[in-house]
């Protein structure tokens, strides 16, 4: 038990160790097979030294089409199939939606649902936004759903212990560790935003960056807890959800999305486990993070953070609080007019252009084709890694302690990409 603290538990009391009946370990994908990427005890040991991989071309400009087509920055055919897995973890089994395989040292793309939600609910309208997929088709993209929280799941036994928001987290280098990721670009909403940065908190070298929309770094206070408890008793479960999950005006004017919403979170989820999963995100303790420089030995995410609200979401307030807890050198702050609570949702597009800029910014380029020009001037979408500059430029918008760089956000055109900017506040 003491291994698996020093192992597993790092810096964070938060994270209480498995249940004895399960074995401290990350099991793989097959019995004796040689683990892929980083091992967790690679990534936690103290003093771990900059892992250098090759650096690659960038992508010039005239490069020739037809031979990005072949080259490895592609996903082969036949890897565009989804599947599904069930991964053991210690603190239970996760179902994950993967499609692709892990090609290089390219980032997997790691996504997390909003409590109510899974990942169909949550992130099939986006990732399905057609040029969406021009840039996901580059990355294996990993779809986690919170326990019990899949279409289909079985209902939990009486008595079951849902894990704490901080487990939910330490559960995921068990999928990191299955599939053989070096690291992840994690996309988060709301209680999934929560999850994922907790993850980078804790296993910091495991995530290349965070795109985290709705999220709340701040625990419930009594009175938040009184009203959350008189809510449950006076509404159904699917509408005290709707009130987290959607803005008041659209809830007052029940759209057709609240409408479809109700619904499918009232026939989809499983009830029970949904109000176990809903229990345990309103007892979440204060993510615990503040600005560098604000407080002796500050702790704060320390990769490129894309923060995401729509105007009037119920988590506007809290996406502004967290803005001012993060390094301005590597954090955009994106506020989306007409989008309401889920802007992933509502304002797929939008988001997507954004996430292209993002991409851009960490050392990724995506050359999209533009619909509004009927030449073929413009190469189709393809995508490459950008060499990773060891240079101050660069270095300097990196974690305060040294650890493995990253490239800083992007700049409002492709020819700052290598200019460490502070936060950019956009609302489009």
């Amino acid at each position: 038990m003491k291994a698996w603290k020093e192992k597993h538990q790092g810096n964070d009391p938060c994270i209480s160790p498995p249940p004895s009946s399960l074995p401290p370990v990350f099991p793989l994908a097959e019995a004796n097979q040689k683990p892929q990427g980083l091992l967790l005890h690679d990534v936690t040991m103290a003093g771990l030294q900059e892992l250098r991989f090759p650096e690659e071309k960038p992508l010039l400009r005239g490069q020739d089409a037809t031979e990005l087509e072949s080259s490895d920055a592609f996903l082969l055919a036949a890897d565009t199939d989804w599947k599904e897995h069930d991964i053991e973890t210690p603190y239970g089994l996760l179902h994950v939606v993967i499609r692709g395989s892990p090609k290089g040292n390219r980032p997997a793309i790691l996504t997390y649902h909003d409590v109510g939600l899974n990942h169909k609910l949550c992130f099939n309208t986006f990732f399905n936004f057609e040029d969406m997929q021009e840039i996901t088709k580059h990355f294996v993209v990993c779809h986690v759903d919170a326990p019990g929280q899949q279409v289909g799941a079985s209902q939990f036994p009486q008595g079951y212990q849902f894990p704490s928001m901080e487990q939910l987290a330490a559960m995921l280098p068990s999928v990191v560790q299955h599939f053989g990721f070096k690291y992840v670009i994690g996309i988060g909403v709301g209680a999934g935003a929560y999850v994922l940065a907790k993850f980078a908190l804790i296993f910091p070298d495991l995530v290349e960056g965070l795109v985290l929309v709705n999220i709340d770094p701040n625990g419930k206070g009594w009175i938040d807890w009184a009203a959350t408890k008189l809510s449950s008793l006076t509404s159904t479960l699917p509408d005290t959800v709707l009130s987290h999950l959607f803005s008041q005006e659209e809830l007052v004017n029940n759209t057709e999305l609240v409408q479809s919403y109700r619904q499918q979170i009232g026939n989809v989820v499983n009830q029970a486990n949904l109000q176990l999963f809903w229990n345990m995100y309103n007892s979440r303790r204060d993510l615990d993070i503040n600005r560098p420089g604000t407080v002796l030995n500050a702790k704060t995410l320390r990769c490129p953070v894309m923060l995401v609200v729509g105007d009037n979401a119920p988590a506007e307030d809290g996406v502004v609080e967290c803005n001012s807890k993060l390094d301005p050198t590597i954090t955009t702050f994106l506020k989306m007019a007409d989008s309401g609570g889920l802007p992933q949702v509502t304002q797929p597009g939008k988001l997507t252009e954004a996430f292209k800029y993002f991409l851009q910014g960490m050392g990724y380029i995506a050359y999209l084709k533009d619909r509004r020009l009927s030449g073929g001037a413009v190469p189709s979408a393809s995508m490459t890694r950008l060499a990773r500059s060891r240079t101050a430029s660069l270095t300097s918008a990196s974690s305060v302690d040294g650890s493995r760089p990253q490239a800083c956000t992007h700049s409002e055109s492709s020819e700052g990409l290598g200019q460490v900017n502070h936060t950019m506040e956009v609302s489009c």
